[in-house]
């Protein structure tokens, strides 16, 4: 069975590029979204057992989806992912319930 994989990122090319950077020996299904309301539809549907996220974007950013993920006691395991990824952006996504933080090139 797949792990169901959510790519948020408003951008096109972080979705590429986080998508191949995945193992290529994983088994798994990937859907993406381009927000982050996309993404909290993602994971009601069942498919976001791993959610990637953009620290910024439109809609709903990271913060508001942690938030929005605690307060409905919703269940994934979360990494923000953003190209500035600031120490104190870290600490609050991580008090949010993020796994990880890391910066993207």
């Amino acid at each position: 069975m797949p792990l169901p994989i959510v790519i948020a990122d408003d951008s096109l090319l972080p979705r590429r590029v986080l998508t191949r950077a995945l193992p290529k020996d994983w088994d798994v299904e990937i859907s993406y979204a381009t927000n982050g309301r996309e993404a909290i539809e993602h994971y009601r549907a069942g498919r976001a057992s791993v959610m990637f996220l953009d620290l910024t974007m439109p809609d709903m950013t990271s913060y508001q989806v942690l938030d929005a993920l605690q307060h409905e006691d919703l269940n994934t395991f979360v990494i923000v992912v953003s190209a500035d990824v600031q120490p104190m952006a870290q600490e609050r996504v991580r008090a949010l319930g993020a796994i990880a933080s890391c910066r993207s090139r």
